[in-house]
């Protein structure tokens, strides 16, 4: 569990749940006490948190609100696609609701959840069964309560309406609040006191296409959700900290700097680095990247981010994305906004 709980999550799933939590009258230092997670993180578009750290933040609310039953559904309504960042754009353009459940659970880590989920095929009953063991007690009905949700209003999001779910298992006691939730999520069948946490859905519904299927969209976007998960499962060490102080400088600290406000030597930054398999160089180039395509993507011109990132010229910056990415950063934006297909 320990490796767990440093891997790297998005900063949006903490924020939506200060959020959540401030609209519950819960005061946003102390949700964060002790965890080490800054207010000014949680505006950072290409922030990242530990898993530790969002447990931390989901105990801190648990306790704040005496584990009251149906508050992790209020939190969960916060959640919606373009919060998932490129993930969200990979479920937005998938074909139909299979392909974007199946995208949802292989790039978990991107997502707000921190279980496990498995589908399972059961003829004309698909299964998507939860495994919260990983998670402390104290938060595990909250979350469940969170996740149900988000499944709920990211499936409504995709589809402009409700898809009819079969039933909901969950293994806590009946409450009544679970009943108007119930009518709320479309869920008339919840049975209480399960083994599991399961969502049952017909398995035709899942065959219904989305109104903004794009197969070259999609193929774009989840390449870059493996891209990052790839990422951020190898930045745990000295390399995650060097990102991490590179996003806060938008990209743009020589080495020097970066080694002072680790205490460390340059020459044992770069040993450091070596060690994990990567430079200074290639980390620098990376943020630089998944910060112009973070603004890209938020509808900034190409000649504003250049601007942004401190390059000389257009065509320079230009010339580095289209490195990084194969494509040209005019037309990286219009395919994000689904006006181009990829390579045109």
């Amino acid at each position: 569990m320990a490796d767990e709980l440093v891997s790297l999550r998005p900063v949006t799933s903490v924020a939506l749940l200060v959020e959540y939590a401030a609209g519950r009258g819960l005061n946003t230092s102390s949700i964060l006490r002790g965890t080490g997670i800054s207010e000014s993180r949680l505006t950072e578009h290409t922030g990242e948190v530990m898993l530790g750290q969002e447990l931390s933040v989901l105990r801190n609310i648990v306790s704040a609100l005496d584990d009251e039953p149906g508050m992790g559904f209020l939190a969960g309504l916060l959640c919606h696609p373009p919060s998932l960042g490129v993930l969200g754009f990979a479920l937005l353009t998938s074909p139909n609701l299979r392909h974007a459940l199946e995208i949802g659970l292989r790039y978990a880590d991107l997502s707000f959840t921190a279980a496990a989920h498995t589908l399972h095929d059961q003829g004309a009953e698909v299964r998507i069964v939860r495994d919260d063991q990983g998670l402390p007690p104290e938060i595990r009905r909250f979350a469940l309560e969170r996740d149900l949700a988000a499944i709920s209003t990211i499936q409504q999001d995709l589809l402009a309406t409700r898809i009819p779910v079969e039933r909901v298992e969950v293994p806590f006691e009946a409450h009544p609040v679970y009943e108007m939730f119930g009518a709320v999520l479309g869920v008339e069948d919840i049975r209480f006191g399960s083994p599991h946490s399961a969502l049952v859905v017909r398995a035709g519904v899942l065959e219904l296409p989305l109104p903004q299927a794009n197969t070259a969209s999609a193929r774009m976007y989840e390449q870059q959700c493996a891209e990052l998960v790839q990422r951020r499962r190898s930045r745990v060490g000295i390399s995650k900290q060097v990102r991490q102080l590179l996003v806060r400088e938008g990209g743009m600290a020589d080495q020097s700097r970066i080694a002072v406000a680790l205490n460390l030597s340059v020459r044992t930054l770069r040993r450091r680095l070596a060690e994990e398999g990567t430079s200074f160089r290639e980390l620098s180039n990376e943020t630089l990247g998944l910060l112009a395509e973070e603004l890209l993507g938020a509808g900034l011109t190409v000649e504003n981010v250049a601007d942004r990132l401190g390059y000389s010229s257009v065509s320079a910056f230009t010339s580095a994305f289209r490195s990084w990415r194969g494509l040209s950063p005019g037309n990286f934006a219009r395919v994000k906004r689904g006006l181009a297909p990829v390579g045109a």
